[in-house]
């Protein structure tokens, strides 16, 4: 895989062109960027499920899959995803890439075209966006919210995270709450299509054996009438570093629930700046972010205080969120030890077995992630919303060189913030 050519092909437009010629398919993905926030959030997760319903051109679903099934079955999907206090909305597509497409046409252009339609010319009534198909995808909207809320495990990292960073973008669902997905109107879904369109970053993504020239050209035939305001929306993460007060939160919530679910929210301190992110990914390893952590072998496995346990980083913000699923009645001693295993982690009391198997599950998915174009394209988003300048293949490279000490020198900073609980039965709300 050839290093990424980064350009700005116009106004608030980044091109990120990767050539690669090992995939028999094409990757594109256009990600509008904006500031995470209770107002809109909703608004913008329905959106992109919206525009793919149907285009000036091809006016419905079925004109639409009509055409990608022309394309030799190509796919354009709505995709809505945060990173960080940043929420990215927009589509990703797959195709038959051209170098294997038979005689001289090009899948890609014509994908670029359509994915291109989809953004900037939706199928519209009266102006607006069509009213029948902003009803459905809102309840689609509302059922996948719903899901989340029936998912204890994440309805519990979701309380959490809500608790601990109120106050804070960061504290705002993905997707909203069912009020806001509730509230979603054609009036108020096409003001926000107009005013993200214009004043929001796009990013353009391509992996593939096109020509970096040719690919530029065509994103910039596809996107020509994309409208652009003179101040582009300014959209980045404010990482908070220790805890807001000198008390640990404890909140409980009681629910009709079997299994008690602890979730655990940590600020990572100045690791969540200084450490490098691949002894972030080791470090969140070692504790809690693999099948040899000392969460799972020790929480779960040797003293059966849980029945899982696991932690992931977002770097972004600064965030450590341990998630685990408990017995009721062994709450408090399940929390005490998963405490017990970071200050283990803190004092370098880490067996020179369990950091190499920590690293080697890092190199190894970071090294398998390079063989699927969905992942490569969601790395490079990821290194352009953190605005850092490492490539998604050296990540594996940075994680040979870790030692133990940057692990514990990482974790040395890392402070508990809150703790949500979810159990059936009389609890005392300590929010």
């Amino acid at each position: 895989m050839k290093t990424a050519i980064h350009t700005q092909i116009m106004h608030g437009v980044n091109l990120t062109c990767v050539s690669a010629y090992q995939f028999k398919t094409g990757c594109l993905s256009m990600t509008l960027l904006t500031r995470l926030d209770k107002k809109t959030v909703a608004l913008n997760a329905v959106l992109p499920s919206v525009l793919r319903r149907g285009t000036a051109r091809l006016p419905d679903t079925l004109s639409i899959q009509a055409e990608l099934d022309g394309l030799y079955g190509a796919r354009i999907e709505p995709v809505v995803r945060r990173k960080g206090e940043v929420q990215c909305v927009g589509f990703l597509a797959s195709f038959l890439d051209d170098a294997f497409v038979p005689g001289r046409q090009s899948v890609f252009s014509r994908t670029a075209r359509l994915m291109g339609e989809m953004l900037l010319s939706p199928v519209t009534s009266g102006g607006r966006l069509r009213g029948d198909y902003v009803a459905v995808e809102r309840e689609n909207l509302m059922d996948a919210i719903r899901a989340e809320i029936n998912d204890k495990r994440i309805y519990s990292i979701n309380r959490l995270v809500d608790i601990m960073c109120r106050g804070e973008r960061y504290g705002v669902s993905r997707n909203g709450t069912l009020a806001d997905a509730g509230k979603i109107s054609v009036a108020t879904l096409t003001k926000q299509y107009r005013q993200l369109l214009a004043g929001s970053r796009l990013e353009v993504f391509y992996c593939g054996s096109a020509e970096p020239a040719e690919v530029e050209r065509t994103v910039r035939e596809a996107l020509s009438a994309l409208p652009r305001a003179a101040e582009l929306e300014g959209c980045s993460t404010d990482v908070l570093f220790t805890p807001k007060g000198s008390r640990v939160r404890k909140p409980v919530e009681e629910m009709d629930v079997t299994q008690a679910n602890l979730a655990m929210g940590f600020r990572m301190g100045q690791a969540a700046r200084k450490a490098g992110p691949a002894a972030l990914m080791i470090l969140n390893a070692v504790y809690g972010g693999s099948a040899t952590s000392k969460l799972f072998l020790n929480v779960r496995e040797r003293l059966s205080l849980c029945y899982y346990a696991s932690s992931y980083i977002d770097r972004h913000k600064g965030v450590m969120v341990v998630s685990s699923g408990i017995d009721p009645e062994k709450c408090g001693e399940a929390g005490a030890e998963i405490l017990a295993q970071l200050e283990a982690v803190k004092n370098g009391d880490v067996e020179p077995w369990e950091f190499d198997s920590a690293r080697h599950t890092v190199v190894s998915a970071l090294s398998s992630a390079m063989d699927s174009m969905g992942r490569i394209e969601d790395m490079y988003l990821d290194r352009t919303v953190s605005g850092m300048t490492y490539l998604p293949e050296d990540l594996a490279a940075m994680a040979l060189d870790v030692t133990l000490e940057d692990v514990v020198k990482a974790a040395g900073d890392i402070k508990l913030d809150t703790v949500y609980l979810l159990t059936k039965g009389a609890a005392e709300d300590g929010t």
